[in-house]
């Protein structure tokens, strides 16, 4: 017999972390994990419309971070240590910046700001960017409210974003799709 996905523990607006400890579903490590989640979830739908496999498989690493970074953020701190939870490494980032320079390497330097658009697939990244961008500012808040997040999550979330920027730009550069240039109204 298959399990249930619902438990109705949640019902009354409480969950809880990893660990064992209940919080209300409006705390704001809930709504930081859960960003990483959908950002997560957006990261699938922008491989999904890629065709260069090398960037399909990069963002399949990144998909296996963000799990780590989830993981990360849905324990309980203090019961993390006693836990096998996943360890995210500086490597992780070192992997995102190679890429960057990779790729910055075969596209025109930017010479304007960019409108996102052009194509679905460079929408679609620039979309993740933005919820990329919500999460490091979650984890920002986590961290001037005195609440543990690790260091390490949000500067690969502030590369991740870069990434995603650069990503959006090789691929347009693959499709031979223009920028287009943002034009300030005078």
């Amino acid at each position: 017999m298959a399990l249930k996905i619902y438990t109705k523990t949640g019902d009354t607006g409480n969950t809880s972390l990893i660990g064992g400890t209940k919080v209300p579903k409006s705390h704001i490590r809930i709504e930081t994990y859960g960003t990483v989640d959908e950002l997560n979830s957006y990261i699938g739908f922008c491989s999904d419309q890629l065709f260069h496999e090398p960037s399909k498989n990069m963002l399949k690493e990144v998909q296996d971070r963000l799990f780590t970074i989830g993981s990360s953020l849905a324990c309980d701190p203090e019961k993390e240590p006693l836990m096998k939870i996943p360890d995210l490494r500086e490597s992780d980032i070192e992997l995102l910046e190679i890429e960057i320079d990779r790729m910055n390497e075969m596209i025109p330097a930017m010479k304007f700001f960019i409108l996102p658009g052009g194509h679905p697939a460079i929408s679609s990244l620039h979309v993740a960017r933005c919820v990329c961008r919500r999460a490091e500012r979650l984890c920002v808040h986590m961290q001037q409210e005195n609440i543990f997040v690790e260091l390490l999550v949000i500067k690969y979330l502030n590369r991740l974003s870069d990434y995603l920027f650069v990503l959006s730009r090789f691929i347009g550069h693959e499709l031979g799709v223009e920028e287009i240039p943002w034009k300030a109204r005078v």
